[in-house]
């Protein structure tokens, strides 16, 4: 069992229509946000049955029967880096109807990351726009949103809200602001209902191509001599200045 258990874990990595969950609670919100399990396996699945009766009790019962037992030796094939709760999944990638969430007409926005590089700071922008209630989290460039790194940094929260790489943002009726520091400050109650909030790179920022696209620039305000923010800290900034202005 361990050889091919180990091909298909290493196939689902790169699978385009599949995704390796790693860990009970990037495992927990997969299930609550009705993740489809292809394949699940733990060290110890009792355990991890009391874990979830003591940590998610809306899953109760929910492992029972789907969670195959594995030898410790075997997980640490399956993952780089082995998971505490002993448990790692595959699970099926939901479909996203990318002309359906831009033309959603509810107030929620949508994060756009432009070429993000580092996949834990793309689950921890998953993981805030779940949080937060965004309507959606899309990328661009070559690293993809649904890699097991930055679905295990959002702890499963792909599966809250639609997340798809894009190779470039569509054109649509919602409005497109850039987080840039050139742009007006931002406020609670200043982000228009709908928007894009598209983010650059920590290094380069926001590309002139879509700055030039931009209906508005706004600016998160930081103290002289700061020159930037964690990817995911601005994205949360930004959010939340949206949620906390009661517009949700």
């Amino acid at each position: 069992m361990g050889h091919d258990l180990t091909v298909r874990f290493r196939k689902a990595r790169r699978d385009p229509e599949l995704t390796v969950v790693e860990g009970f609670h990037a495992l927990k919100h997969a299930l609550r946000f009705g993740a489809e399990l292809v394949e699940a396996v733990a060290v110890d699945p009792d355990a991890l049955e009391e874990l979830a009766r003591d940590l998610a009790p809306d899953l109760a019962g929910q492992l029972s029967g789907r969670v195959e037992k594995i030898d410790a030796e075997d997980l640490a094939d399956l993952a780089p880096l082995v998971p505490r709760t002993g448990v790692v999944a595959i699970a099926r990638r939901p479909p996203v109807d990318l002309a359906a969430v831009l033309a959603d007409p509810r107030p929620a926005p949508v994060v756009l990351l432009e070429q993000p590089k580092n996949m834990g700071n793309i689950g921890a922008c998953i993981r805030v726009a779940a949080a937060a209630g965004a309507a959606a989290v899309l990328t661009t460039g070559e690293n993809d949103p649904w890699y097991p790194d930055a679905v295990r940094g959002a702890a499963g929260l792909h599966f809250a809200l639609p997340v798809t790489a894009v190779e470039a943002l569509p054109a649509s009726d919602r409005p497109l602001l850039a987080i840039d520091p050139e742009g007006e400050e931002l406020r609670p109650g200043g982000l228009p209902a709908r928007a894009v909030l598209a983010f650059g790179t920590e290094r380069h920022g926001i590309s002139d191509e879509l700055l030039e696209r931009a209906d508005a620039r706004v600016a998160i305000p930081m103290e002289a001599g700061v020159s930037s923010l964690n990817l995911a800290t601005s994205v949360a900034i930004t959010l939340f200045s949206w949620r906390l202005s009661g517009d949700v």
